[in-house]
């Protein structure tokens, strides 16, 4: 069974196959309680205007969206 830390997936940059856009890095995942899965990871929005007015919409991608977790990146279907 391989194990893989919430600090670990900090460290790629989620993309988004569809597009090719890329999502930005993993904030946060929520953890469904009663299994004990991951059901959705987030990442947050990017900048709105240069930074000044805050963040956009974060992006919740469900497990089912994610197609591959590499060495350096997350592939997700969003």
């Amino acid at each position: 069974m391989a194990f893989l830390r919430v600090a670990d997936l900090q460290k790629k940059e989620v993309i988004n196959i569809n597009d090719g856009k890329r999502l930005g890095f993993l904030y946060d995942i929520e953890v469904d309680l009663e299994t004990g899965r991951i059901g959705s990871i987030i990442i947050p929005g990017g900048f709105r205007f240069f930074g000044l007015f805050g963040r956009g919409e974060e992006y919740v991608i469900t497990f089912s969206q994610i197609k591959k977790i590499g060495d350096d990146i997350i592939l997700v279907e969003y």
